[in-house]
């Protein structure tokens, strides 16, 4: 039987930082979208490792001095680094042939073209977001598991018996050494259980965490914009995973099935598809629900907001998403509603209240 879980305060705002890297200012740097973020009210952020206008992960896995200066940074804007991401790199640890030139993006110029080389330099980046992410004390990191089944996820044509064990199996053989080198540092590899990826479920998860041998450090970034446009029942989702979520992506989603289109859209464009990513606020997910169940299990991480949305502009986006997150957080009492009516007990009392004596 597990041990109680005690509620717990989240920590947040926070926010992630991708989405709004820019060439203009105050986009351009660490310490300028540092002071925009905290400007905004974020008390931290999340960064991403693949933009060396924010960090340099070479540095940062060798150098206490540089993570110190760039922890520093952050601090003199009020903020705190919640988690470094890794999803393009961890995209590409695991790569279908058919998405190969798709992805070349992700990877640098010199690995492009390269699928063994590519993944060997993920492999590596991995590593090294695993000792950055030591030396600035974190916790937990976010990423993607990559996908080499993800083509054959709808069963037609038959899958040939045996394709999918095999490739989460050779999945799982990727990212054990990646896991073990997070249990080494002291940090949660947390996956963003996400369609594109062969974790992309509940289900897909478990195939995958099995696989690794249970690991300690295989944990799961909970976004619950991912599981509207799948029609998968996101509250439940917390209270059978609740183990295993060790971040928290706050994103908004709506889903407007028509009698043209449902979850496959069709091909369309974000605009036109019936499940698009929104604003906070602006979609349909209960997150009152989903913040009061995961203060129930005592998530104590950080609430970052990612903002994707198809309509509202980014930074009026980013402006109302500190407010939101922050009105939803629950600072979870420290005594019970009816402790005034309670008393002490002994087990005399006890015994006789129950008939024993």
């Amino acid at each position: 039987m597990s041990a109680t879980i005690r509620p717990a305060t989240m920590k947040g705002p926070a926010i992630f930082l991708a989405q709004f890297i820019g060439d203009a200012q105050p986009f351009d740097s660490f310490d300028a979208i540092c002071g925009w973020a905290a400007g905004l009210g974020y008390r931290g952020v999340q960064v991403p490792t693949s933009d060396p206008r924010l960090i340099d992960i070479e540095k940062a896995a060798a150098s206490q001095t540089y993570c110190d200066e760039i922890a520093g940074v952050a601090a003199s804007h009020g903020l705190v680094i919640t988690e470094l991401s890794t999803h393009l790199q961890g995209q590409l640890v695991a790569v279908h042939p058919a998405y190969n030139e798709a992805f070349h993006a992700f990877a640098p110029p010199e690995v492009r073209g390269r699928p063994n080389e590519r993944q060997i330099w993920a492999v590596d980046q991995m590593m090294k977001a695993a000792q950055a992410s030591r030396r600035l004390g974190l916790t937990g990191s976010v990423s993607f598991t990559g996908a080499l089944a993800w083509p054959f996820l709808y069963p037609w044509p038959q899958r040939p018996p045996g394709l999918i064990e095999t490739a989460f199996d050779e999945l799982a053989r990727r990212w054990r050494p990646i896991l073990d080198a997070y249990e080494e540092a002291g940090v949660d590899l947390c996956y963003e259980v996400h369609p594109g990826e062969d974790v992309c479920d509940g289900i897909t998860f478990e195939m995958f965490y099995e696989r690794t041998g249970n690991h300690p450090r295989c944990a799961i970034n909970y976004d619950p914009s991912h599981f509207v446009l799948q029609q998968l029942d996101y509250l439940a989702f917390i209270d059978i995973y609740a183990e295993r979520i060790r971040a928290f992506h706050v994103k908004d989603a709506e889903f407007n099935p028509t009698g043209r289109q449902g979850v496959y859209s069709g091909f369309q464009p974000w605009i036109n598809r019936a499940g698009r990513f929104r604003s906070l606020g602006d979609g349909q997910v209960d997150f009152k629900a989903i913040f009061s169940r995961l203060a129930a299990i005592g998530f104590d991480r950080w609430a970052v907001l990612e903002w994707e949305c198809c309509l509202k502009n980014a930074e009026d986006g980013a402006r109302e998403g500190a407010a939101f997150i922050r009105d939803h957080i629950i600072r979870v009492t420290e005594r019970a509603f009816d402790d005034f009516a309670g008393g002490t007990s002994d087990e005399t009392q006890i015994r006789r209240s129950l008939g024993l004596t």
